[in-house]
């Protein structure tokens, strides 16, 4: 029988989405694969909810059915493996794929995040062109790239739904005034950036340079907190990642959270400086 873990699990949340984007492209209801496949009304779309995680003899069945094999197969089948083990570490690019669809499925089921982003923006907050230059920069093909734009601006949503996720973007000003792309990329950014701090669910506080020790000098982080589910801890990096849900690491990050807080300026403070870093970029748009 499946495991009940209500998905708590960032590889269960990645092991749903695997199974929702394969049901979907097979074009079969979740009631008509649970039919082929002998199992009770409604089983595919409780493991597309996370709601139950199948085994991996299921989840074998499930792509055979889909006519999924190869490597992609081994792949999802390699999550429903692991699914239930709480700590997941990728290490190379071949992994982060999958870690990703981890990250987009704790945004989605989150009721607060709380992001530390030193050098470059969160990825919530960027628009289009900044993703697509880093994007760019980081030498992606160009169809991997477009994907890869299409579904930083599909996470977005979290932000702006109707019952929207709560998110407290803790941003150092070095990545207010980095040159990412054009001028106008940066103008854009900057615009949007001013947009989104009017929203209630959303705060930005900007992090001041050279103000001494604090701990969010050891790198970035995101914190996700759930309605029903133990927080988690996402670390990522250029080639690895890692999600922790130990409570101690988590609680060592809230408080992590609250002492960058206290060297952050405030949301007005805050605020007043992205308008004034516009200022300043649209003033020497020339001299790039």
């Amino acid at each position: 029988m499946p495991v009940d873990t209500n998905g708590v699990t960032p590889r269960a949340r990645a092991l749903s989405a695997a199974i929702r984007s394969i049901r979907e492209r097979s074009g079969v209801s979740g009631r008509e694969l649970s039919r082929r496949l002998g199992l009770s009304h409604g089983t595919v779309s409780h493991w597309e909810t996370g709601r139950r995680i199948p085994t991996p003899e299921d989840v074998a069945s499930l792509l055979t059915a889909a006519g999924i094999t190869g490597a992609e197969k081994q792949r999802v089948i390699e999550l429903a493996r692991h699914a239930s083990e709480p700590n997941w570490l990728t290490v190379g690019m071949p992994g982060i794929p999958q870690q990703l669809a981890g990250a987009v499925e704790c945004e989605r089921a989150a009721s607060s995040i709380v992001e530390w982003a030193p050098m470059g923006l969160p990825g919530l907050l960027q628009t289009g062109d900044y993703a697509r230059a880093i994007a760019a920069a980081s030498g992606l093909p160009s169809y991997e790239l477009e994907q890869r734009v299409v579904l930083r601006l599909a996470r977005r949503e979290v932000l702006t739904r109707r019952d929207p996720v709560v998110f407290h973007a803790l941003v150092g000003e070095d990545a207010l005034r980095d040159k990412i792309g054009t001028p106008e990329v940066m103008e854009e950014q900057l615009r949007y950036l001013l947009e989104l701090a009017e929203r209630e669910n959303i705060t930005i506080q900007i992090v001041p340079p050279r103000i001494g020790w604090h701990p969010g000098i050891a790198g970035p982080f995101v914190l996700y907190d759930f309605p029903e589910a133990p927080s988690v801890v996402h670390f990522e990096h250029f080639s690895s990642g890692a999600f922790v849900p130990d409570e101690d690491d988590v609680l060592a990050y809230r408080k992590a959270v609250d002492s960058i807080r206290a060297v952050a300026l405030g949301q007005k403070d805050s605020t007043k400086l992205m308008a004034e870093i516009l200022d300043e970029l649209e003033k020497m748009h020339g001299t790039w």
